[in-house]
């Protein structure tokens, strides 16, 4: 039974998201993608790696708590679309002052308590989740910051800090100008989830986000972590699947995809000529893919590496 949230957590498992609470509830304390996985972890079947969030409670109290950040933002407020230097000037000034921040001991005690639950020397994503992520009238996606292969207490909360900067790029900025969203009450939470090393990643949309057809479904996939297919590293191949068949294929020539080091952090990596222009996944797995997600309760027996990893759900 899921465990209904409060609005004073600062720490919360994935687990304990649930997504029959008032949508707008939700997202307000775990952002979109945090709402989104929390419902994914009720779904049998569906492998949803160990993690939690640091809700929009902590990044408000370290906002509140700094200032220099609030009479930042009072000035922020007051500029224009067109006053694009200033916008660069102080959005720059933000971020820096907000990366600098020392975590307050009471969060950083939960982070720590989870940590400890999950296992701290893991690898670890740690991923930004905004609460104006995927409306129906504007998309943010893509716009705030994720850290891949992050390992050790120190570093991951130098990256939740990186996170919430994120929110406050030039970019994010104008955006919000733009679409009439107010810079304080746009809130970030972070998600913390164990990593997996996929020897393939994919994004598949059960409808086709080209030509809204919701009986075609459209897979997007190359080598190694999705970090390169979704930063546009590289141009990704895509598989088009209707009625149990693949209908269409395009393979692109993919040169390099991104890894996992052993010691954190990524790397680029050039792929061996004889693969780039080779399918990511094979017919096999396209199909098994597809039919796992309409059939997830059969994932456990079926899948080979590269399949789990389309399952996985690390980022929505």
């Amino acid at each position: 039974m899921a465990t209904i949230i409060s609005t004073g957590s600062f720490v919360i498992g994935l687990q304990d998201i649930d997504k029959t609470i008032p949508i707008a509830i939700t997202t307000r304390i775990v952002g979109g993608k945090g709402a989104n996985l929390g419902e994914l972890t009720r779904i049998e079947g569906i492998h949803v790696p160990d993690g939690f969030c640091i809700s929009t409670e902590a990044f408000k109290k370290v906002i509140e708590e700094t200032p220099s950040v609030s009479e930042l933002l009072d000035r922020l407020s007051l500029l224009k679309i067109e006053d694009r230097n200033n916008i660069a000037e102080l959005s720059g000034e933000i971020r820096r002052r907000i990366e600098e921040i020392a975590i307050p001991r009471d969060i950083a005690e939960e982070i720590s308590r989870f940590l400890s639950r999950f296992g701290e020397n893991n690898a670890w994503a740690v991923r930004s989740s905004a609460t104006a992520e995927d409306l129906p009238t504007a998309s943010f996606a893509g716009q705030q910051d994720t850290y891949l292969n992050i390992i050790g207490k120190d570093e991951i909360l130098k990256h939740i800090c990186k996170c919430w900067a994120s929110l406050f790029t030039e970019r994010a900025v104008i955006y919000r100008l733009q679409n009439g969203f107010d810079h304080r009450k746009t809130w970030l939470s972070v998600i913390i989830q164990k990593m997996i090393f996929p020897d393939t990643a994919g994004i598949m949309f059960t409808a086709d986000p080209v030509t809204s057809h919701r009986k075609v479904l459209s897979i997007d996939a190359s080598f190694g972590l999705g970090e390169a297919m979704v930063s546009g590293l590289v141009n990704a191949d895509n598989y088009k699947v209707s009625d149990g068949e693949i209908i269409d294929k395009k393979i692109s020539t993919k040169k390099l995809a991104i890894y996992a080091l052993q010691e954190g952090g990524t790397k680029q990596k050039e792929i061996e000529r004889e693969r780039q222009n080779s399918q990511a996944l094979t017919d096999e797995q396209i199909l098994n893919g597809v039919w796992l997600m309409i059939n997830p309760v059969a994932i456990g027996s079926i899948l080979s590496k590269v399949g789990q990893s389309l399952l996985y759900t690390q980022s929505l």
